[in-house]
C-alpha cells in the first residue's frame, strides 16, 4: 500500500515539473528551426552589426573580403557554422564555416545574401542586416559593366583627381528594388534615374550616407520627444552614374553621387503633411547635430529651396569634411 501511494505522489510531481517548467536562455529557435524539438540559443545580429544608427539594414562588401559581423547568441556560443544564403531563396553562397568568431568570410559571388547559422541540425536565418556583396569596380570595361553603362570616373582619365572611385557596384535586379537598406530607405532610392532600362542594374552605395540619414532621422523625432517616427522621407537622387550626371544641370563633374555617399532627401520633418523650407532647416539643424557628435560622418550639406524644385530638399553626403551651401 505504502510504495502504491509513493508510486502515485512520484507520478502527480513529474507532471507539475513538466507543466510548470520554464526553459532558460537555451530556448527552441523560432518558425526557421528545420528539426523541431531541438534546442540551441537564439542567434540574432547584434545592434552595433547595424552601425552607429542602429538601423542600417544592409552592410557592403568586396567578395571574398572578411567582415565583421557581430552576433549576440542567448546562450553557449559553441558548435555553430555559418553560411550565406541569397536572398529570396535556397541557395547557398558559399559552403559552411565554423562561427568561431565576428569575424565572418564574405561570398565570392556578387549578390544580396542573409545569413543563416546551425547547430545540432537547427538553421536560423537572420535578414537583417542583409549583405550585399559587391561587382569589383575593375570589371567595369571602359563606360560600361556587363552592358550597363556607367561612364568613366574622374580618376579614370585625370591624374589630378582626389578621389578614388567606388570599391565596386552592388547588382540590382528588379525583384529586389525594395530591400530594404534602412528603417527608412531602400535599394530602390539610389538606382541612377536615367532612361535605361536593362536588368541587372548596378548600384554604389556607401553605408556611412545610410547611417547619417538614419542618424539625422532620429534626431529630429528626439526634437519632436519620441524615440522614433516613421518619416515620411522622399529620395529625389540617390546614385548617379557618371554618365547621368554628366546631363543633370548644375551638378558637378565629381558629384558625390558618383561615390554612393550622397543623397538628395525631402523630409516631412515637422509631421504636417507638406515639405517645406522649415522642414529643411529642420534638416539642417539636424544634420549639424549629427556631425557634431559623430565626426566621422561629416560631409556636406546643400539647402534646395528654388521655386523650379518641386519641394525644397536636402543634400546630405558623408565625404569626410564639412561643407555648406544653398542652392
Amino acid at each position: 500500500m505504502r510504495r502504491r501511494v509513493a508510486l502515485v505522489l512520484s507520478g502527480i510531481a513529474a507532471i507539475a515539473a513538466v507543466e510548470f517548467y520554464e526553459p532558460p536562455l537555451e530556448l527552441l529557435a523560432g518558425s526557421s528551426a528545420t528539426s523541431a524539438g531541438r534546442s540551441v540559443p537564439i542567434v540574432e545580429a547584434s545592434v552595433d552589426a547595424r552601425g552607429a544608427s542602429g538601423d542600417v539594414m544592409m552592410r557592403f562588401v568586396r567578395a571574398g573580403e572578411r567582415v565583421a559581423f557581430p552576433l549576440t547568441v542567448h546562450g553557449a556560443p559553441v558548435g555553430f557554422t555559418y553560411q550565406w544564403i541569397k536572398v529570396g531563396s535556397d541557395q547557398s553562397g558559399d559552403v559552411a564555416r565554423p562561427l568561431e568568431s565576428d569575424t565572418l568570410l564574405a561570398p565570392l559571388e556578387p549578390g544580396f545574401y542573409e545569413l543563416v547559422v546551425t547547430r545540432g541540425g537547427v538553421q536560423q536565418r537572420l535578414d537583417n542586416p542583409r549583405l550585399a556583396v559587391l561587382v569589383p569596380f575593375e570589371l567595369k570595361l571602359g563606360s560600361t559593366l556587363n552592358g550597363y553603362q556607367i561612364g568613366r570616373y574622374p580618376s579614370e582619365w585625370s591624374r589630378d583627381q582626389q578621389y578614388e572611385p567606388p570599391p565596386g557596384f552592388a547588382e540590382v535586379r528588379e525583384a529586389q528594388l525594395d530591400l530594404p537598406l534602412t528603417r527608412h530607405l531602400k535599394v530602390r532610392d539610389f538606382i541612377t534615374h536615367d532612361s535605361q532600362t536593362m536588368w541587372p542594374r548596378y548600384v554604389a552605395i556607401d553605408p556611412r550616407v545610410l547611417d547619417k540619414v538614419e542618424l539625422v532621422l532620429r534626431e529630429l523625432a528626439r526634437r519632436r520627444g519620441e524615440e522614433h517616427i516613421d518619416f515620411h522621407v522622399q529620395v529625389h537622387s540617390g546614385f548617379r552614374t557618371p554618365l547621368h550626371n554628366s546631363g543633370v544641370e548644375g551638378s558637378a563633374r565629381d558629384s558625390r553621387h558618383l561615390y554612393g555617399d550622397a543623397a538628395d532627401v525631402a523630409i516631412d520633418a515637422d509631421g504636417d503633411g507638406k515639405m517645406t523650407i522649415f522642414d529643411a532647416y529642420r534638416v539642417e539643424r539636424a544634420v549639424d547635430w549629427v556631425e557634431g557628435v559623430h565626426p566621422e560622418l561629416a560631409g556636406g550639406l546643400g539647402v534646395y529651396s528654388s521655386p523650379r524644385f518641386a519641394t525644397p530638399y536636402c543634400h546630405i553626403d558623408a565625404r569626410g569634411a564639412r561643407k555648406r551651401w544653398r542652392g
